[in-house]
C-alpha cells in the first residue's frame, strides 16, 4: 500500500471522529467534520500552444503559484493530474479537498484570472461532500477511508473518476435488500486490494448523485474490477456512470509542462 498522502492533514487538524470502526454512532460521539470535494477538468485552447515558449512558461509559473498558495494544511489540499492523450475533451484535472464551498469558488476564480486561465475551458466540474456510508460499516479494510466521512488519498499514480447515478427503483428497495446487494458489491471490491475507492456524495448540490474516484498503481486491476462488477445483481440499478476520466498523478509543474 502506498504511503498515505499529507492530504490527511485537514482531517487530522479537525480531529473529527472518536467512534470505533464499525460501531454505530452514539450521542457521545463527536460529529464528523465533512469535507467538500471538487473535481475540475480543464481543456487548454489550441491558441495557447501557438504562443512563444517563454510566454507559455510564464503562464504556467503563475498558474502553479496559485495552486501552491492554496495548498494549506487544515484548510485545502489539491492533487494534480494530467489527461493529455487520454481524453479529447480534457488535458488536466484538479482534485481539491477542503471544508468550504467558498474556498472552492475563490480558488477557481484566482486560477481563471491568471494568463493561462484565459486560455482554459472547464470541460467538466463536479462538487461533492463526504459522509459516512450506511453500507460500508463493518466492511472497512486497509486503505478504505470514505466510510468514515473523510477522504485521505494515498500516493497512487493513477485515478479513475466518474459521476454516478442510481435508478429510483434502488431507493424504493427495503433497506435489508439494499444491504444484501451491497454486500456482494463490497465482497468483490475486497478482491482487488490494490484499488482504493473514494466515494463522495452530490445529492442536491450537483447534478449527479455520487462521484467516485478509484486510485491505483495498476490500471489492469481497475479494469478487471469494473468488468466483474458489471456481472453483479446490483448493477441493474445503475442509471448512469459516465464520463470516465483516466488520470495520471504528477506534480503541478509536470502537469502544466505536459500541456505544451
Amino acid at each position: 500500500m502506498a504511503e498515505t498522502e499529507t492530504l490527511a492533514a485537514p482531517a487530522e487538524a479537525a480531529k473529527p471522529e472518536t467512534r470505533s470502526e464499525g460501531k454505530p454512532e452514539s450521542k457521545q460521539d463527536k460529529p464528523v467534520k465533512r469535507q467538500m470535494i471538487g473535481f475540475t477538468f480543464f481543456k487548454v485552447m489550441p491558441e495557447w500552444r501557438r504562443l512563444p515558449a517563454t510566454e507559455r512558461a510564464e503562464h504556467k509559473r503563475l498558474f502553479a503559484e496559485v495552486l501552491a498558495r492554496w495548498n494549506q494544511p487544515g484548510r485545502l489540499l489539491s492533487l494534480t493530474y494530467s489527461t493529455v492523450g487520454l481524453r479529447p475533451d480534457c488535458d488536466m484535472v484538479l482534485w481539491r479537498i477542503c471544508y468550504s464551498v467558498d474556498d472552492l469558488s475563490e480558488m477557481m476564480a484566482e486560477l481563471l484570472a491568471t494568463p493561462l486561465g484565459g486560455y482554459l475551458e472547464v470541460a467538466n466540474n463536479y462538487i461533492a461532500m463526504t459522509k459516512r456510508s450506511q453500507y460500508l460499516i463493518g466492511h472497512e479494510h486497509e486503505g478504505q477511508h470514505d466510510s468514515r466521512g473523510a477522504i485521505r488519498p494515498g500516493g497512487q499514480k493513477y485515478i479513475f473518476i466518474y459521476p454516478f447515478w442510481k435508478t429510483r427503483a434502488w431507493y424504493l428497495l427495503p433497506a435489508p435488500e439494499r444491504q444484501r446487494l451491497m454486500n456482494e458489491h463490497i465482497r468483490i471490491g475486497h478482491l482487488y486490494p490494490r484499488v482504493k475507492l473514494n466515494t463522495t456524495y452530490s445529492f442536491g448540490i450537483d447534478d449527479q448523485e455520487f462521484v467516485v474516484a478509484f486510485e491505483s498503481n495498476f490500471p489492469e486491476d481497475f479494469l478487471d474490477l469494473v468488468q466483474q462488477l458489471r456481472e453483479t445483481e446490483i448493477s441493474a440499478y445503475t442509471l448512469k456512470d459516465t464520463p470516465i476520466y483516466t488520470c495520471i498523478r504528477m506534480t503541478p509543474e509536470a502537469m502544466l509542462d505536459r500541456l505544451g
